[in-house]
């Protein structure tokens, strides 16, 4: 497999931090230069019909273009397939992540499309079969081949509390399922999922490259985890997807992510902090999301058990929205959470 600095036989192609800010740079103005031109070619075309239950406030964003996420998505592998050492196992299972989620949540959006209604995407069941074989198909090989170990290891600690042995793939499945649907509940606001998964990205990107080292590794008792380094290249390449997306996707937005973007990130997301063994404390690097799948439960819960709804409507977003927050407000102060979230999830770092 050629890299580019195999191409060019470059030395400075060698350190992941000259390939880390190339990939952020050329994922960012390709997202850029190609959410455009699929604006201008997919407007009253591929646009998906807002949901009926949706706030009245939505209604003027009919016939916005979605499915978004395809672009970052496709601008992110092409960029780490160019600049990552694709021999790299963690590679490998890096692009079959965000291929298959992103596939995943392109045929349902395209459904939904075709047919102008919400509700004939993929069923819940063929939903769930589809995210369920993806994500089998990014763990098992690591585990497999004994890059990634069953052992559970929690905040503020330094040793493993627990060796899950053949448990930890359904454990992992877990991890994988529930990051990867949480950051699809919250994509409901123009920008609302984007900035905390950048955040979040950013997050584990420091944690993987520490474990990755065995110096910074021992020196801060993280669980090492030899070879995750070229990790850091999709991290850094998506990173600068996000935000060449975020251009257009901020309020008022040109563009919307769909399914295809939020189902990939939510499970790369969860990929990395299994890799990381950061799969606790992602509860923490993920707040919003977790804040938003836990106020859907409760909802649906209590209203099954009781006849009673908690919020005025699920998720969280929506709930303020009819609090009569406006827009903005709720996208600026979720990111603010997003930020103070992650910034006491990097303190861990020293706290064991």
């Amino acid at each position: 497999m050629i890299m580019l600095y195999d191409f060019f036989d470059i030395r400075l192609f060698s350190y992941i931090s000259v390939r880390a800010l190339l990939a952020f740079f050329l994922a960012f103005m390709s997202t850029l230069y190609f959410t455009k031109k699929y604006i201008i070619a997919m407007r009253e075309k591929a646009y998906q019909p807002i949901y009926e239950l949706a706030p009245d406030s939505h209604k003027q964003k009919a016939k916005t273009p979605t499915m978004g996420g395809l672009i970052f998505v496709l601008c992110t592998m092409f960029v780490s397939f160019l600049l990552a050492d694709m021999k790299n196992m963690f590679s490998i299972c890096a692009m079959l992540c965000l291929g298959l989620f992103c596939f995943t949540g392109f045929v349902d959006d395209f459904a939904k499309i075709r047919y102008k209604d919400n509700h004939k995407g993929l069923s819940p069941k063929a939903k769930m079969l589809f995210l369920i074989i993806s994500s089998f198909a990014c763990i098992l090989p690591l585990y497999i081949g004994g890059y990634i170990s069953s052992e559970l290891f929690v905040p503020f600690y330094k040793y493993p509390i627990l060796d899950m042995k053949y448990f930890c793939i359904g454990f992992y499945l877990l991890v994988l399922l529930s990051s990867t649907n949480a950051v699809n509940l919250t994509d409901g606001l123009d920008g609302l999922a984007c900035v905390p998964s950048i955040f979040s990205l950013f997050t584990l990107g420091v944690f993987v490259y520490l474990s990755s080292n065995v110096l910074y590794a021992n020196y801060l008792f993280l669980p090492k985890v030899a070879g995750s380094e070229e990790l850091v290249i999709f991290i850094m390449a998506l990173i600068g997807a996000l935000i060449g997306f975020l251009w257009f996707n901020s309020h008022p937005a040109s563009i919307f992510m769909g399914d295809s973007g939020s189902l990939a990130l939510g499970g790369f997301i969860g990929y990395l902090a299994i890799v990381s063994k950061n799969e606790i404390l992602l509860v923490l690097i993920g707040a919003v999301f977790v804040a938003e799948t836990l106020s859907v439960i409760l909802q649906v819960g209590s209203f099954k058990l009781r006849k009673k709804r908690i919020f005025k409507m699920a998720p969280l977003h929506h709930h303020f929205e009819q609090n009569g927050l406006s827009e903005s407000k709720i996208i600026i102060r979720f990111w603010i959470v997003a930020l103070l979230a992650n910034v006491l999830a990097l303190i861990t770092i020293k706290l064991r």
